[in-house]
């Protein structure tokens, strides 16, 4: 093996190695960067730096910590048939609001079928689109409603084709179901896929020792 050769392999070998761990940290970066964009509002509202000797890092931690709790307590409270009722005044309310009650419930559909299995997607499909010879993942939510099946005349499917790497937002298509190619991928791992912008492989292909 000539020198050339060897530093080239060890070049490609050391990437390998080090390409993981960049990623990661960029990820970790941008998310860590995210959260204190977010978390800001709440420490300076709250003055949390006057009760942790002006360390920002701790208040953002304290910051952290009590979104979190204001989340479990309603989620809490939410289990209880005093807050159904205050949570659905409140979107009854919502319900009043053109826009708004749009993304509102919109949003709320799909963080539903995320959280939820049994409410959330079928299956995880292929669907060529926009153009032949393209495909997008999807996922199957529904049968087409019985007006728009008997309008076609055709046995027709709602599938919901994400944006990655943010699967919150997306479109509906309302497709054949002949035109549908069901992939053999649990939905978690459709979803993986998705958010990681196609950077996760297939689940046989984790390295040895990773646990799935």
């Amino acid at each position: 093996m000539t020198i050339g050769t060897r530093l080239r392999t060890s070049f490609v070998t050391g990437l390998i190695l080090v390409t993981p761990l960049a990623v990661t940290v960029f990820v970790v970066q941008f998310v860590f960067s995210r959260l204190t964009g977010l978390l800001n509002p709440v420490v300076s509202t709250t003055r949390l730096t006057a009760y942790t000797g002006n360390i920002e890092v701790v208040a953002q931690l304290l910051a952290a910590l009590l979104v979190a709790f204001t989340i479990t307590a309603l989620g809490f409270l939410a289990s209880w048939s005093v807050g159904q009722r205050m949570f659905g005044s409140f979107e009854r309310g919502v319900r009043l609001i053109p826009l708004v009650r749009s993304i509102y419930f919109g949003v709320r559909q799909v963080s539903e079928s995320l959280s939820q299995r049994s409410a959330g997607y079928e299956s995880v499909v292929l669907v060529e689109y926009p153009r032949e010879g393209s495909y997008v993942v999807g996922f199957v939510t529904n049968e087409a409603p019985r007006a728009v099946q008997n309008a076609t005349d055709e046995e027709l499917y709602t599938v919901f084709l994400p944006n990655s790497p943010n699967p919150t937002a997306g479109r509906l298509l309302l497709v054949e179901a002949s035109r549908l190619i069901e992939l053999d991928v649990g939905v978690r791992h459709g979803l993986r896929l998705l958010v990681t912008t196609g950077l996760t492989g297939d689940e046989d292909d984790l390295p040895d020792g990773v646990v799935r």
